[in-house]
């Protein structure tokens, strides 16, 4: 009898007993190294950096991005840079990325969080606008230019494209021309080296907007760029005594000299994007990352850009932001204080 008992309990068991899933084994594959894959050329064009410069930035990141053990094949802090890098040079999904080094796609979003974050704390170092004694240098570069005097900066503001973040507030950030955007603003120098940069608003954020509600004016109120000096910036800013913009109707040969020299002058920024985005595409194709990192990837590529120029690792210039006559898609900005730039046509126009 008890036998029986048993073996009807066990039937019973075995109808309530669920079908086993197949487990998925595990395999860890051999990575290709690309530093050593690519020759200098090959490796330039697939990672918009010559494989000096991915060094000396390996340099300056190796210790917060150095793997805490060697269990399981970590994968080394060059290959998680290449992999950022990579991403950056081309906006890829994430899976084509992987399956270049034999990296799981999860893997791989990880890395380009963990580096991006690594990268964009590094800002506060690698971006900065001049002091009063940098000043001085960085307004005679600005001169040589087109003899626009006391120019310490170009402020402009470019559109990063992204996917649309949803929520309430989701059409905050389409933009004038009908896509999702984060308004990027930034000031560079004669040098192209971005000094300043905000990327944090939505896109149908005006430029004036966000350049006022920033630390540039309360800055340069209190002298802390040198005395006397200021931003060139297109019509859709508002001219004040430290932010000089073009006159809308020039009617005198001076008024007419000074909108050429400030044109060719601030020109400087329109460039410096084109550059950015040529050395980082994904700023041009479009980012599909959550905002955190994506707002994190458009600081890193600044600070990338500016380790890239001052390390000597060149960018060739779109031809489109060579040309003299720049469009902007700014209004005129009514209103604003134009002693300044009247003092300037008068005295060096």
């Amino acid at each position: 009898m008890s036998d029986i008992t048993s073996l009807s309990s066990l039937s019973s068991e075995e109808d309530n007993e669920q079908p086993r899933r197949n487990r998925r084994i595990r395999h860890i594959r051999d990575r290709s190294d690309p530093f050593i894959e690519f020759d200098a050329t090959d490796f330039r064009m697939r990672f918009k950096f010559r494989k000096e410069t991915v060094l000396e930035i390996l340099r300056r990141f190796e210790h917060p991005i150095t793997p805490a053990s060697k269990r399981n094949k970590a994968i080394s802090p060059l290959n998680q840079l290449l992999i950022t890098l990579r991403f950056y040079a081309t906006g890829a999904f994430q899976n084509c990325l992987g399956d270049h080094i034999h990296i799981s796609q999860p893997s791989v979003s990880r890395i380009i969080a963990r580096i991006t974050r690594c990268i964009a704390h590094r800002s506060n170092i690698e971006i900065r606008m001049p002091d009063p004694n940098e000043s001085v240098q960085v307004c005679s570069d600005f001169y040589g230019i087109a003899n626009f005097p006391r120019v310490v900066g170009a402020i402009d503001c470019t559109h990063i494209k992204i996917t649309s973040p949803g929520g309430e507030n989701a059409e905050l950030y389409r933009n004038r021309k009908g896509y999702f955007s984060i308004n990027v603003e930034a000031v560079c120098d004669a040098h192209l080296i971005i000094r300043h940069i905000v990327a944090r608003w939505p896109g149908s954020v005006h430029d004036a907007t966000i350049f006022n509600d920033g630390p540039l004016p309360v800055n340069f109120q209190g002298g802390r760029h040198g005395a006397n000096n200021f931003l060139l910036g297109d019509s859709g800013y508002p001219c004040k005594l430290f932010l000089l913009t073009p006159r809308l109707h020039p009617r005198t040969p001076a008024e007419v000299a000074y909108n050429t020299a400030h044109k060719k002058t601030r020109n400087t920024v329109e460039r410096c994007f084109g550059v950015l985005k040529k050395r980082f595409p994904c700023l041009s194709f479009g980012l599909r990352t959550k905002m955190t990192t994506t707002v994190a990837i458009i600081v890193a590529c600044a600070v990338l850009h500016n380790m890239a120029i001052k390390l000597g690792d060149y960018e060739e210039e779109p031809e489109e932001y060579l040309l003299e006559e720049i469009h902007n898609d700014n209004e005129e900005h009514v209103g604003g204080n134009t002693a300044m730039r009247n003092y300037i046509i008068n005295n060096f126009f």
